[in-house]
């Protein structure tokens, strides 16, 4: 049996695995942003979307981690050889064969849906001009669940910026979306009371 845990302490899962018997491979990443550009169901879902069909403003962030683990299920899976999964995975988005397979796989559970938009829609501007070097993400994570998030489904946040990124007072960080007047001035309250979400920092 094999089982891939990405993301957690590796020695521990790793240890775990072995008592079991399990083959594991542990895939650490970098926590310090948000991977593409949507949090909130619709607005993940454009994102993978975008990577799928190949689009040129598709989240690269997102496709390389996607193929990154996938790569890495498939040499776990003897699907590819050690060393060449990353490779047989990106060939897959490239040649359109992972978007086939994600529309039968729709399709069998009902039917491909084309991701909502929400009715209300409101920008956190740049306060100051400079370069992003920080992001805090329990804060983006409950900025998205007061707009909606998960549950009103075209609810959440969206990202215009990534770290390093530079910005001039007045540009979008990001675009809270909502269903409602309501759930968009809660979101929105909260952002401007409870400190910066976004660090810019001048050079």
């Amino acid at each position: 049996m094999n089982v891939m845990l990405a993301d957690i302490e590796a020695p521990a899962l790793e240890a775990a695995a072995k008592a079991f018997d399990l083959a594991a491979k542990v895939i650490l990443s970098d926590g310090s942003q948000p991977v593409g550009r949507g949090i909130g169901p619709a607005l993940e879902a454009r994102d993978v979307l975008a990577v799928l069909r190949g689009a040129t403003d598709a989240p690269v962030d997102l496709r390389e981690r996607a193929c990154r683990l996938a790569g890495a299920l498939l040499e776990l899976g003897g699907r590819a050889a050690a060393g060449e999964g990353l490779s047989v995975a990106q060939a897959t988005v490239v040649d359109g064969r992972a978007l086939r397979k994600f529309e039968a796989i729709c399709e069998a559970q009902g039917g491909m849906r084309t991701p909502g938009y929400a009715k209300e829609r409101h920008p956190l501007l740049a306060d100051r001009p400079g370069r992003l070097a920080w992001i805090d993400n329990r804060k983006l994570a409950k900025l998205a669940k007061l707009a909606g998030a998960p549950y009103s489904k075209a609810s959440g946040v969206e990202l215009h910026v990534k770290l390093g990124d530079k910005v001039q007072a007045g540009d979008p960080m990001c675009t809270v979306h909502a269903e409602s007047r309501g759930e968009l001035a809660y979101a929105l309250d909260f952002a401007a009371s409870h400190g910066p979400i976004f660090g810019v920092e001048q050079p």
